[in-house]
Protein backbone atom coordinates (compact mmCIF):
# COMPACT_ATOMS: atom_id res chain seq x y z
CA UNK A 1 0.00 0.00 0.00
CA UNK A 2 2.78 2.43 0.88
CA UNK A 3 4.49 1.73 -2.46
CA UNK A 4 1.20 2.31 -4.28
CA UNK A 5 0.71 5.66 -2.54
CA UNK A 6 4.26 6.67 -3.42
CA UNK A 7 3.56 5.73 -7.04
CA UNK A 8 0.46 7.93 -7.08
CA UNK A 9 2.37 10.81 -5.57
CA UNK A 10 5.10 10.57 -8.19
CA UNK A 11 2.56 10.35 -11.00
CA UNK A 12 0.76 13.43 -9.69
CA UNK A 13 3.84 15.54 -10.45
CA UNK A 14 3.25 15.01 -14.16
CA UNK A 15 0.20 17.27 -14.16
CA UNK A 16 1.20 19.76 -11.48
CA UNK A 17 0.37 23.28 -12.75
CA UNK A 18 3.03 25.97 -12.88
CA UNK A 19 1.39 28.51 -10.59
CA UNK A 20 -1.85 29.12 -8.77
CA UNK A 21 -3.06 31.45 -6.06
CA UNK A 22 -5.45 31.17 -3.18
CA UNK A 23 -8.50 29.52 -4.68
CA UNK A 24 -11.68 31.55 -5.01
CA UNK A 25 -12.69 31.55 -1.35
CA UNK A 26 -9.36 32.84 -0.03
CA UNK A 27 -9.20 35.70 -2.51
CA UNK A 28 -12.78 36.70 -1.79
CA UNK A 29 -12.03 36.75 1.94
CA UNK A 30 -9.10 39.14 1.40
CA UNK A 31 -11.24 41.37 -0.83
CA UNK A 32 -14.23 41.36 1.52
CA UNK A 33 -12.10 42.23 4.52
CA UNK A 34 -10.51 45.06 2.55
CA UNK A 35 -13.89 46.44 1.54
CA UNK A 36 -14.97 46.60 5.17
CA UNK A 37 -11.98 48.83 5.98
CA UNK A 38 -12.03 51.26 3.07
CA UNK A 39 -12.12 54.98 3.66
CA UNK A 40 -15.07 56.91 2.25
CA UNK A 41 -12.78 58.44 -0.36
CA UNK A 42 -11.41 55.07 -1.47
CA UNK A 43 -14.90 53.57 -1.60
CA UNK A 44 -16.11 56.39 -3.83
CA UNK A 45 -13.09 56.20 -6.14
CA UNK A 46 -13.38 52.42 -6.46
CA UNK A 47 -17.06 52.77 -7.39
CA UNK A 48 -16.06 55.23 -10.11
CA UNK A 49 -13.66 52.64 -11.53
CA UNK A 50 -15.59 49.37 -11.12
CA UNK A 51 -19.18 50.61 -10.97
CA UNK A 52 -21.50 51.51 -8.11
CA UNK A 53 -22.63 48.00 -7.22
CA UNK A 54 -19.47 45.98 -7.90
CA UNK A 55 -17.89 44.59 -4.73
CA UNK A 56 -14.17 43.89 -4.50
CA UNK A 57 -14.98 40.24 -3.80
CA UNK A 58 -16.65 40.05 -7.23
CA UNK A 59 -13.38 40.89 -8.99
CA UNK A 60 -11.00 39.12 -6.60
CA UNK A 61 -10.52 36.10 -8.89
CA UNK A 62 -10.59 37.95 -12.20
CA UNK A 63 -6.81 37.70 -12.69
CA UNK A 64 -7.00 33.91 -12.40
CA UNK A 65 -10.11 33.58 -14.53
CA UNK A 66 -8.46 35.55 -17.34
CA UNK A 67 -5.71 32.94 -17.62
CA UNK A 68 -8.12 31.05 -19.88
CA UNK A 69 -8.14 33.93 -22.36
CA UNK A 70 -6.35 33.20 -25.67
CA UNK A 71 -4.76 36.65 -25.53
CA UNK A 72 -0.99 36.27 -25.28
CA UNK A 73 -0.87 38.91 -22.56
CA UNK A 74 -2.28 36.40 -20.08
CA UNK A 75 0.48 33.90 -20.82
CA UNK A 76 3.02 36.62 -20.11
CA UNK A 77 1.15 37.85 -17.02
CA UNK A 78 1.36 34.49 -15.27
CA UNK A 79 4.64 35.62 -13.68
CA UNK A 80 2.76 38.44 -11.93
CA UNK A 81 1.39 35.95 -9.39
CA UNK A 82 4.64 34.84 -7.73
CA UNK A 83 8.28 35.52 -6.98
CA UNK A 84 10.71 32.61 -6.82
CA UNK A 85 13.57 32.34 -4.32
CA UNK A 86 15.44 29.04 -4.06
CA UNK A 87 16.21 27.30 -0.78
CA UNK A 88 19.17 28.82 1.02
CA UNK A 89 19.00 32.02 -1.04
CA UNK A 90 17.74 35.45 -0.02
CA UNK A 91 15.50 37.82 -1.91
CA UNK A 92 18.34 40.33 -2.16
CA UNK A 93 20.72 37.77 -3.70
CA UNK A 94 18.21 36.34 -6.16
CA UNK A 95 18.11 37.85 -9.67
CA UNK A 96 14.67 39.24 -10.44
CA UNK A 97 12.76 37.81 -13.38
CA UNK A 98 13.11 40.39 -16.21
CA UNK A 99 9.60 39.42 -17.36
CA UNK A 100 8.21 40.53 -13.99
CA UNK A 101 7.07 39.04 -10.70
CA UNK A 102 4.42 39.65 -8.06
CA UNK A 103 6.31 42.55 -6.47
CA UNK A 104 7.01 44.39 -9.72
CA UNK A 105 3.38 43.80 -10.78
CA UNK A 106 2.18 45.27 -7.50
CA UNK A 107 4.29 48.37 -8.08
CA UNK A 108 3.10 48.64 -11.68
CA UNK A 109 -0.60 48.46 -10.82
CA UNK A 110 -0.29 50.89 -7.91
CA UNK A 111 1.43 53.36 -10.24
CA UNK A 112 -1.37 52.99 -12.80
CA UNK A 113 -4.04 53.67 -10.19
CA UNK A 114 -2.19 56.78 -9.04
CA UNK A 115 -1.57 58.07 -12.57
CA UNK A 116 -3.74 60.99 -13.74
CA UNK A 117 -3.03 59.91 -17.30
CA UNK A 118 -4.28 56.31 -17.02
CA UNK A 119 -7.53 55.52 -18.84
CA UNK A 120 -10.56 54.05 -17.10
CA UNK A 121 -9.88 50.69 -18.76
CA UNK A 122 -6.28 50.73 -17.53
CA UNK A 123 -7.41 51.56 -13.99
CA UNK A 124 -10.03 48.80 -14.06
CA UNK A 125 -7.37 46.32 -15.11
CA UNK A 126 -4.92 47.55 -12.49
CA UNK A 127 -7.44 47.55 -9.65
CA UNK A 128 -8.78 44.06 -10.36
CA UNK A 129 -5.28 42.65 -10.69
CA UNK A 130 -4.10 44.44 -7.54
CA UNK A 131 -6.97 43.05 -5.45
CA UNK A 132 -5.90 39.59 -6.55
CA UNK A 133 -2.16 39.76 -6.15
CA UNK A 134 -2.25 41.24 -2.66
CA UNK A 135 -3.90 37.94 -1.77
CA UNK A 136 -1.15 36.08 -3.61
CA UNK A 137 1.46 37.99 -1.64
CA UNK A 138 0.07 36.59 1.60
CA UNK A 139 0.18 32.95 0.51
CA UNK A 140 3.73 31.89 1.46
CA UNK A 141 4.25 29.45 -1.40
CA UNK A 142 4.01 32.34 -3.86
CA UNK A 143 7.60 32.88 -2.79
CA UNK A 144 8.45 29.25 -3.46
CA UNK A 145 11.26 27.46 -5.25
CA UNK A 146 11.30 27.69 -9.04
CA UNK A 147 12.60 24.12 -9.10
CA UNK A 148 9.30 22.76 -7.75
CA UNK A 149 6.98 25.48 -9.11
CA UNK A 150 6.23 26.90 -5.68
CA UNK A 151 5.32 23.55 -4.18
CA UNK A 152 3.15 22.44 -7.11
CA UNK A 153 5.57 19.54 -7.70
CA UNK A 154 5.83 18.56 -4.03
CA UNK A 155 3.43 15.63 -3.81
CA UNK A 156 1.71 15.02 -0.47
CA UNK A 157 -1.26 13.14 0.93
CA UNK A 158 -4.21 15.16 2.24
CA UNK A 159 -6.59 13.01 4.27
CA UNK A 160 -5.60 9.98 2.16
CA UNK A 161 -5.97 11.81 -1.16
CA UNK A 162 -3.01 12.60 -3.41
CA UNK A 163 -2.42 16.31 -3.93
CA UNK A 164 0.49 18.76 -3.83
CA UNK A 165 1.83 21.18 -1.25
CA UNK A 166 0.72 24.27 -3.14
CA UNK A 167 -2.85 22.98 -3.37
CA UNK A 168 -2.89 22.35 0.36
CA UNK A 169 -2.24 26.04 0.92
CA UNK A 170 -4.34 27.37 -1.94
CA UNK A 171 -7.39 25.20 -1.43
CA UNK A 172 -7.50 22.53 1.24
CA UNK A 173 -6.59 24.43 4.41
CA UNK A 174 -9.18 27.11 3.60
CA UNK A 175 -11.90 24.76 2.37
CA UNK A 176 -11.50 22.36 5.30
CA UNK A 177 -13.19 24.96 7.51
CA UNK A 178 -16.40 24.69 5.42
CA UNK A 179 -17.03 28.44 5.57
CA UNK A 180 -18.27 30.85 2.92
CA UNK A 181 -16.11 33.90 2.25
CA UNK A 182 -18.54 36.08 4.21
CA UNK A 183 -18.44 33.68 7.17
CA UNK A 184 -14.65 33.68 7.03
CA UNK A 185 -14.69 37.49 6.97
CA UNK A 186 -17.10 37.73 9.88
CA UNK A 187 -14.95 35.42 11.98
CA UNK A 188 -11.69 37.19 11.13
CA UNK A 189 -12.75 40.83 11.21
CA UNK A 190 -11.97 41.42 14.87
CA UNK A 191 -8.59 43.14 14.76
CA UNK A 192 -8.02 46.03 17.15
CA UNK A 193 -7.07 49.49 15.82
CA UNK A 194 -3.54 48.81 17.08
CA UNK A 195 -3.33 45.51 15.18
CA UNK A 196 -4.67 47.13 12.03
CA UNK A 197 -2.11 49.94 12.25
CA UNK A 198 0.72 47.44 12.79
CA UNK A 199 -0.30 45.27 9.83
CA UNK A 200 -0.71 48.27 7.54
CA UNK A 201 2.62 49.78 8.56
CA UNK A 202 4.43 46.92 6.81
CA UNK A 203 5.39 47.68 3.22
CA UNK A 204 5.22 45.23 0.29
CA UNK A 205 8.89 44.31 0.61
CA UNK A 206 8.16 43.42 4.24
CA UNK A 207 5.37 41.13 3.00
CA UNK A 208 7.89 39.36 0.78
CA UNK A 209 10.28 38.77 3.68
CA UNK A 210 7.41 37.58 5.88
CA UNK A 211 6.33 35.12 3.21
CA UNK A 212 9.85 33.80 2.72
CA UNK A 213 10.27 33.19 6.46
CA UNK A 214 6.95 31.31 6.61
CA UNK A 215 7.69 29.36 3.45
CA UNK A 216 10.78 27.66 4.82
CA UNK A 217 8.78 25.98 7.58
CA UNK A 218 6.00 24.99 5.16
CA UNK A 219 8.51 23.19 2.94
CA UNK A 220 9.37 20.90 5.88
CA UNK A 221 6.82 18.26 4.83
CA UNK A 222 7.95 15.36 7.03
CA UNK A 223 6.28 12.10 5.97
CA UNK A 224 4.02 14.04 3.56
CA UNK A 225 0.91 12.53 5.13
CA UNK A 226 -1.25 15.50 6.17
CA UNK A 227 -4.43 15.30 8.20
CA UNK A 228 -5.92 16.89 11.33
CA UNK A 229 -2.57 17.51 12.96
CA UNK A 230 -1.51 19.61 9.98
CA UNK A 231 -4.79 21.55 10.05
CA UNK A 232 -4.36 22.22 13.76
CA UNK A 233 -0.77 23.39 13.31
CA UNK A 234 -1.42 25.81 10.48
CA UNK A 235 -4.99 27.02 11.07
CA UNK A 236 -3.81 30.09 13.06
CA UNK A 237 -1.34 31.02 10.32
CA UNK A 238 -3.93 30.69 7.54
CA UNK A 239 -6.30 32.91 9.50
CA UNK A 240 -3.61 35.49 10.16
CA UNK A 241 -2.47 35.64 6.54
CA UNK A 242 -6.00 36.12 5.24
CA UNK A 243 -6.60 38.87 7.78
CA UNK A 244 -3.30 40.59 7.03
CA UNK A 245 -3.99 40.42 3.31
CA UNK A 246 -7.39 42.03 3.66
CA UNK A 247 -6.34 44.78 6.03
CA UNK A 248 -3.22 45.57 4.02
CA UNK A 249 -5.19 45.71 0.78
CA UNK A 250 -7.52 48.22 2.44
CA UNK A 251 -4.54 50.24 3.61
CA UNK A 252 -3.01 50.28 0.13
CA UNK A 253 -6.25 51.35 -1.54
CA UNK A 254 -6.91 54.04 1.07
CA UNK A 255 -3.40 55.37 0.54
CA UNK A 256 -3.65 55.33 -3.26
CA UNK A 257 -6.90 57.25 -3.44
CA UNK A 258 -6.05 59.66 -0.63
CA UNK A 259 -2.89 60.59 -2.55
CA UNK A 260 -4.89 61.04 -5.75
CA UNK A 261 -7.28 63.38 -3.97
CA UNK A 262 -4.43 65.42 -2.47
CA UNK A 263 -2.68 65.76 -5.82
CA UNK A 264 -5.67 67.32 -7.53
Amino acid sequence: MRLFICFLMICSLAWAPAARAYEKTGHRVVAELAERHLSDVARRKIAEILGEKVALAEVANWADEMKSSPDEYWRQANVYHYLNVEAGESFENTPRNPAGDVLSAYEQFVATLKSPDATLAEKQHALKFLVHIVGDMHQPLHYGHASDHGGNKVAVMWFEEVTDLHSVWDIHLVDKEKLSFTEWSNFLDKATPQQIAAYQAARPLDWVHEGLALRDDIYEVGDRNFSWGYVYKYRPLVREQLLKGGLRLAGVLNEIFAAETRDR
